[in-house]
């Protein structure tokens, strides 16, 4: 990797900007001055100081957001705020994007990374990846609508839904579920509820893959992923972490 492209991304500037600190000679490759942007470097294998502290270099970055409601869950949006928007710009610097999609209006556990393979293997029909939602629904929900959504309910355009497993955590007027569901259709939840008569009017994912929400985490705020919970995630993939 070029000098200037790794400094560039560890948030040390833009290429122009990256390009002045080289001129300067405060870059060092295993304790060597560096002027050259177009300089190879290997992170993995050589040292690369600026001002005397090292750079940390890392690839991949790995986020855990507590999304709000009213963000899109997109990287670019011409009208609406994105959750991409709202991260620090040392870490949108990696160019990250979510991990599938949460409802302008749902709440909760969102995976923000640029880590494609991982992406691909949480978002693949065939791993029957897990999403764990809490809901509020207008209308009473019956051990008949628990059995449906074990059965798989079909939606307004006709599709059948995976099998998915409902659970009543307070049945009235209004109740109170738990919904666990392997799939990610457009507005699944909601489609999946008013199929069966009944309008979700509170939406919150609580898990994904078995990972769940960090409940220190305010509607807006993130943090990176440790080591154990990245390394959970490609387990439950089936893959193995970088």
């Amino acid at each position: 990797m070029r000098i200037d492209k790794l400094l560039a991304n560890m948030g040390y500037g833009t290429r122009k900007e990256v390009k002045k600190i080289l001129k300067s000679g405060v870059v060092r490759i295993d304790a060597q001055p560096v002027k050259d942007a177009k300089t190879h470097v290997d992170p993995e294998q050589q040292e690369v100081t600026v001002f005397g502290e090292a750079v940390e270099y890392k690839e991949f970055i790995y986020l855990m957001m507590n999304k709000p409601q009213g963000l899109i869950s997109a990287t670019e949006d011409q009208n609406d705020t994105t959750v991409i928007d709202i991260l620090q710009p040392e870490d949108s610097i990696f160019e990250p994007f979510p991990v599938g999609r949460l409802d302008k209006d749902t709440e909760g556990l969102l995976l923000i990374t640029n880590d494609g393979k991982l992406t691909h293997q949480l978002l693949s029909p065939k791993k029957d990846v897990g999403k764990r939602y809490y809901a509020l629904i207008d209308g009473e929900v019956t051990e008949d609508d628990v059995l449906a959504f074990q059965a798989g309910v079909t939606l307004d355009d006709g599709y059948k839904t995976k099998p998915a497993e409902l659970t009543i955590l307070q049945s009235g007027e209004e109740s109170e579920i738990e919904l666990v569901i392997t799939e990610g259709k457009f507005h699944q939840v909601k489609r999946m509820f008013e199929s069966v008569g009944k309008t979700v009017t509170y939406l919150k994912r609580m898990s994904m893959a078995g990972l769940e929400l960090d409940e220190d985490l305010e509607p807006g705020e993130y943090r990176e992923l440790n080591d154990e919970e990245i390394n959970f995630l490609y387990e439950q993939t089936g893959q193995k972490s970088e």
